[in-house]
C-alpha cells in the first residue's frame, strides 16, 4: 500500500530509488519525534500545574523539576532531528 501511495506522488519520468525512500523515512521520523516531544511536554505541564495546585508551597521545587524534565524531552527531540539530518545527507 505504501508503494502505491509513493507511485501516486512521483513524477512520470523518475523512478523510486532508495534515496527518496530514505528521505521519506527521515521526514516521518522527525515528525514522530516532534509529536512525541509535544506530548511529553504537555504531560509535564499538566503534572506541574496539578502539583502546584495541590501544594502551592512546593511551587518552586515543582517548577524546577518541570523545567529540567522539559529540557530532557527537548533534548531527545533534538537528538531525533540530528539523527534524521545525518540519515538524510549521508
Amino acid at each position: 500500500m505504501l508503494y502505491g501511495m509513493l507511485a501516486f506522488f512521483q513524477d512520470a519520468g523518475t523512478g523510486m530509488d532508495a534515496g527518496s525512500l530514505g528521505q521519506l523515512g527521515a521526514g516521518i521520523g522527525i515528525g514522530l519525534a516532534v509529536i512525541g516531544a509535544g506530548i511529553g511536554i504537555g504531560q509535564i505541564g499538566n503534572g506541574a500545574t496539578q502539583g502546584i495546585a495541590r501544594q502551592p508551597e512546593a511551587a518552586a521545587t515543582i517548577q524546577t523539576a518541570a523545567i529540567i524534565f522539559a529540557a530532557l524531552v527537548e533534548g531527545t527531540a533534538l537528538f531525533g532531528l540530528v539523527i534524521t539530518i545525518l540519515y538524510k545527507f549521508f
